[in-house]
């Protein structure tokens, strides 16, 4: 069950919670028991039609506790394994909402009982955490938002004054920006010392291995082509926004306070992405026949300047050429470097 006030971001985190369970193999379904909230049900319905998610048909004349029951009846009858319900929550702590949450609670056999608390709040979030603590006795936190500013005090409080522990962190607005929380590496990002293990795990649930042999064979052949490129910035997309991946790169944060440091910038990658589309398949398998012609109505189909046009190739062959000068030195891309002789002695 995930409780929480209104505004929180339950309904949103309960679809991102529904999509990493199904991820990791498991039939998720997903309740709404929020009657209250205009387009609440709604809400929740147009999340799991998108996620692909199984949703609960609830109806505003039913009361909350009965759709749970009704839900797991449902579930049964189709092996879903996991039930996530979204319930109603209130502008402040009230004990209707108390009362509501806890007959649910009652008639339902929860195995988890997740408070959902809106980082950006701070300290606010821990009052209300403790009291959904006592009236509920929750068996955990979510705090969403935290790609905000406020990066810690609400962690530290709310675990220190409710003794629950975090399990998960919101990190972005889009439906995969759901993580395990792990102490060691917020603490790591909070300090500005990056989170290479988070950024492996994001790396390694988005590319195939095969995949990327394939694109390793390809670039030490000088074959890495446009269309190539395209498939790396989807990959790039799918682990989250360019502030995120940086974010947890080590070192990143003294460079983000020089004066003149750039700036990642989202607006250039979607712009990259629709000059490439706009291109022919014999364009993006051979950048050397895009001539002036070409360029101009590469421009006009991804409504940018021929300028733009110029960026992506010249960005694009800058690349390539680092590449060979890579490809160049002794041990790139091979298995492993050839021993030096001792002196004296020569190779036969």
């Amino acid at each position: 069950m995930m409780a929480g006030l209104q505004g929180s971001g339950k309904t949103t985190t309960s679809g991102k919670l529904a999509s990493m369970l199904k991820s990791k193999g498991r039939k998720p379904f997903l309740v709404p028991a929020d009657i209250y909230r205009p387009a609440a049900i709604e809400q929740l319905q147009v999340l799991g039609d998108r996620l692909n998610i199984p949703v609960y048909p609830s109806t505003q004349d039913v009361k909350p506790v009965d759709i749970c029951r009704q839900a797991i009846t449902e579930a049964a009858a189709h092996d879903y394994d996991t039930l996530i319900i979204d319930t109603a929550g209130r502008l402040h702590v009230d004990e209707e909402l108390m009362g509501e949450l806890r007959e649910i609670q009652t008639a339902v056999p929860l195995t988890e009982i997740l408070f959902v608390a809106d980082a950006m709040t701070g300290q606010d979030a821990v009052t209300v955490a403790d009291k959904f603590n006592q009236d509920l006795e929750i068996t955990g936190v979510v705090l969403t938002k935290m790609e905000g500013d406020a990066r810690g005090g609400a962690a530290l409080s709310i675990k220190h004054v409710t003794g629950k522990p975090i399990k998960f962190v919101g990190v972005g607005e889009g439906l995969d920006a759901l993580e395990i929380f792990h102490p060691d590496r917020i603490a790591s990002r909070i300090l500005g010392m990056g989170d290479v293990l988070t950024l492996i795990e994001k790396a390694e649930a988005v590319v195939d291995k095969k995949e990327a042999d394939r694109l390793a064979k390809k670039l030490k052949k000088n074959q890495f082509t446009l269309e190539d490129f395209l498939d790396q910035i989807q990959q790039i997309k799918k682990m989250g926004s360019l502030e995120q991946i940086l974010d947890m790169v080590p070192g990143i944060n003294k460079l983000k306070q020089l004066k003149d440091a750039p700036k990642p910038d989202e607006k250039e990658l979607i712009k990259t992405e629709a000059i490439i589309r706009s291109m022919t398949l014999q364009e993006r398998k051979n950048h050397k026949i895009i001539n002036t012609s070409r360029r101009k109505r590469i421009a006009a189909g991804s409504g940018t300047a021929v300028a733009d046009v110029n960026r992506v190739l010249k960005s694009y062959s800058q690349m390539l050429k680092m590449m060979k000068k890579i490809r160049g030195k002794p041990g790139a891309f091979s298995g492993r470097k050839r021993r030096k002789l001792p002196k004296g002695m020569k190779r036969r």
